[in-house]
């Protein structure tokens, strides 16, 4: 790259010195990627004369995600493809160009933010790099996402080498499995890969004589004199099913025989789910701080999960009740809420429940109150430590696998597995990091209100504790060629005078899998599916929408009650940007003429919140209405919605011919997206995140830019005209979205692929003995010199 960029840089000095000054001269120390592509359009078109769009330089500017103005020099971070990275430093008037450290740009970056700290070198630098040296990676950036398919490649590689010198790995494994004292698979009579290879060539000649119906009860005595214990198979049919699939992967292993095998190995019987922040309950709660798309998540996920566990359990020939905690936080100011119930049995499920463990401050003592996500911080060590012994006395035991849900979550995920010896998952949901524009470099600024500091610490000990890290789509990961990926954004940052990320975060390691969760059948079902739908509610949801009661609960009657219905739901904070959609539609005349715009978002009522960010667009909220006098076309109402209530609403808006909208600033995934869609309702969703994966944009519902809110308007008012002239062209994105979220977007499919990872990491473990405990000795030392102080200093 550079080698180029100095030939031409020298051969085409005037330009490129004019387009440097250029850049220097809107005197910004910082400049983002979408401000130096404008600075390069406007100067490819003032000098058309020139073939300047096509040089090296020009394409080394295009791919920088943002660049360091200290004149003369100009500091690039240049991204050329997903997930890889380079930094470049350009003198400006000599046009000399160096490739630089990542070390030597962000001290660049510090010296920016504050000229007294120029030069400063002796700062602390996370890098993670050195340990996983030794531990295999994908290659490319089209990979990331895929880790299970890569290890299955590389463990049946592995095993192929050791069987041929009669490795013991499989062997091994198959005698770990226990169930409360019952040994599972193999017992101790087999001792040896050849005695294994003899004794299922003799289970299966057996077994073939016997009726294929049959199950344990009958064959298992003659089994277990071979070696083999329950957990093969329910039949004769599946236990030979089972057996000739070890048999092919002693003969050659193949990376799909060996995940079909994994998968039914008996190794999850109990799970434990810690979701510490917010209100987690299954009533009342949807709309209360912090509280909202997560816990859906999490309760759907729950349903599916513990449905896959009995059906894998009752395959496998085992009678065993499937345990599942959600650990959450227990509050005793509680409101109208169950947050103040020790234990609460989860509906739709056998035996899944909520364990709640309160916060303790330091001499003991419960917190009451609701705490914010962002100062949770304090609590978490002690938390931990409570819930470690709450959860072994409800299991009788320990758990087989442990899912970490948010910062919070999956820090005490971490700190649980390691001390239970147990595998680790986490799902992010969403890394607060790329919400917040530059929020690591001048983390000082949020620290009062958000506490940065100890979130971003945390994300780095959690994600690199994980076995195996699940995200909903590859933008949380990696982003895309034009943005960068939530957990890209952790691979190099700093965050002045406290500590600088040199490698935060392995993008290539194969830990990364891809398994995006589905709406819940039972609520969000088509419109179309006349034979469930709850007509009992429609006379609430007349009310709800076209009612002209306004108080607390509710601002603005809709006076033409005959356009369609444009609608959104979600929390009221900044990232979710309803405001910010109501200033679209305010300034909008096409898009008031053609629908009114229904919210369900937050408070109406200020002085019912208990959340700084929630009131404050609270107050935006009502001088917008106050401002584009939207009273009559606007229906804003500030109500937690029952689930019912609200899949029945979906499918409400739908008959009116409506659509829905999604307008986050940034969205992890898009949840009320999938839902939206589940019901056959039109979408239109924020191109930032995961709806730009969900949504075929054109096809399956639309993408639109929450940066130019004039544009999104003016794409929903003439979806609207074209539906009004078109009905059909309404059925069409209708339908598209249906077969959308059929195909990718289930939780039965979900629920599969979490319950084959969980093993297959299992497995890589074990066999591997790469623990990485060089790695938890570093990010122990880290959590003990950095999170530790840091969490110390938010108030408590």
């Amino acid at each position: 790259m550079v080698p180029e960029i100095k030939e031409y840089l020298q051969k085409n000095r005037e330009i490129c010195f004019t387009l440097l000054r250029q850049l220097i001269g809107l005197g910004k120390p910082f400049l983002l990627r979408s401000e130096i592509w404008d600075e390069l359009e406007k100067f490819c078109c003032d000098n058309t004369e020139i073939n300047f769009t096509n040089s090296p330089f020009c394409k080394v500017l295009r791919s920088a995600q943002e660049s360091a103005i200290a004149s003369p020099w100009v500091y690039l971070a240049v991204r050329p493809y997903i997930a890889r990275w380079k930094y470049l430093r350009i003198h400006a008037e000599s046009l000399q160009i160096e490739t630089i450290t990542p070390s030597q740009y962000f001290a660049c970056k510090e010296s920016l933010v504050d000229s007294r700290k120029s030069g400063n070198n002796l700062i602390l630098e996370f890098d993670i790099g050195p340990f996983s040296r030794e531990f295999p990676k994908l290659r490319e950036s089209r990979s990331i996402g895929r880790g299970v398919e890569f290890l299955n490649r590389r463990l049946s590689s592995q095993l192929f080498q050791e069987l041929g010198s009669g490795g013991q790995h499989i062997l091994d494994f198959l005698t770990v499995h226990q169930y409360q004292g019952q040994q599972l698979m193999l017992n101790d009579r087999i001792r040896s890969v050849s005695e294994l290879r003899k004794y299922l060539r003799q289970a299966d000649d057996y077994l073939e004589t016997q009726a294929p119906e049959e199950g344990w009860s009958v064959v298992g005595h003659t089994l277990q004199s071979l070696g083999f214990e329950p957990g093969w198979g329910r039949s004769v049919t599946r236990m030979r099913d089972t057996l000739s699939l070890l048999i092919d992967i002693l003969e050659a292993p193949d990376p799909g025989n060996l995940e079909r095998f994994l998968s039914r190995i008996p190794m999850i019987f109990s799970m434990a789910i810690l979701s510490p922040h917010g209100y987690f309950a299954q009533d009342n709660v949807l709309g209360l701080p912090d509280t909202g798309g997560q816990v859906v998540y999490i309760l759907d996920q729950v349903r599916a999960l513990e449905k896959e566990m009995r059906k894998r359990l009752a395959e496998q020939g085992l009678d065993i009740d499937p345990q599942i905690l959600v650990v959450t936080r227990l509050i005793p100011e509680a409101g109208n809420t169950t947050c103040d119930q020790r234990v609460e049995s989860i509906t739709g499920t056998e035996s899944a429940r909520i364990l709640r463990v309160p916060f303790r401050n330091p001499d003991g003592e419960v917190i009451p109150h609701w705490i914010s996500r962002f100062e949770v911080w304090p609590y978490l060590e002690r938390f931990t430590q409570d819930v470690e012994r709450e959860v072994l006395a409800e299991l009788s035991g320990r758990p087989d696998l442990i899912v970490g849900n948010y910062s919070d979550g999956n820090l005490v995920a971490s700190m649980l597995a390691h001390s239970l010896h147990v595998t680790q998952c986490n799902i992010a949901h969403a890394l607060e990091k790329t919400k917040y524009l530059m929020s690591d470099l001048y983390w000082k600024d949020n620290e009062e209100q958000y506490h940065f500091s100890c979130q971003f610490t945390a994300d780095l000990i959690a994600m690199n504790s994980a076995d195996f890290i699940i995200t909903s789509t590859y933008q949380e990961i990696a982003g895309n060629s034009e943005s960068v990926g939530q957990y890209e954004s952790y691979s190099a940052f700093t965050m002045p005078e406290l500590y600088r990320v040199v490698n935060g975060i392995e993008m290539f390691d194969p830990k990364f899998n891809i398994v995006s969760p589905g709406a819940n059948p039972d609520v969000y079902f088509p419109y179309s599916d006349k034979s469930r739908r709850l007509t009992a509610l429609h006379d609430e949801l007349e009310e709800m929408i076209f009612g002209g009661n306004q108080g607390p609960d509710a601002r603005g009657v809709l006076q033409e009650r005959d356009k369609p219905l444009l609608f959104s739901m979600a929390r009221l904070d900044h990232i979710k940007n309803i405001t910010g959609l109501v200033q679209w539609y305010g300034e909008c005349p096409q898009l008031r003429e053609a629908a009114n715009l229904v919210l369900v978002a937050g408070h109406v009522d200020a002085s019912l919140s208990g959340d700084r960010e929630e009131r404050e667009q609270i107050a935006l909220m009502h001088e917008l209405m106050d401002r584009y006098e939207l009273d009559g076309q606007v229906r804003w109402l500030g109500v937690q919605l029952e689930k019912n209530l609200a899949g029945e609403l979906y499918r409400y808006i739908a008959d009116h011919r409506g659509a829905f909208v999604q307008p986050a600033l940034f969205e992890a995934f898009g949840l009320t997206v999938i839902e939206a869609m589940s019901t056959g309702l039109p979408t239109f969703a924020t191109r930032y995140g995961g709806p730009l994966e969900i949504i075929e944009n054109g096809i399956s519902g639309f993408h639109i830019g929450p940066n130019h809110g004039d544009q999104a308007a003016i794409l929903m008012a003439e979806f609207f005209a074209r539906t009004k002239e078109s009905p059909q062209y309404w059925e069409q994105i209708s339908t598209k979205s249906l077969e959308r979220i059929k195909k990718h977007y289930t939780w039965d499919l979900y629920a599969e692929r979490m319950m084959t990872l969980s093993r297959i990491y299992g497995f890589w473990n074990y066999v591997t003995n790469l623990e990485r405990g060089e790695t938890r000795r570093y990010l122990e030392m880290f959590y003990a010199l950095q999170y530790r102080p840091l969490a110390e200093k938010v108030p408590h």
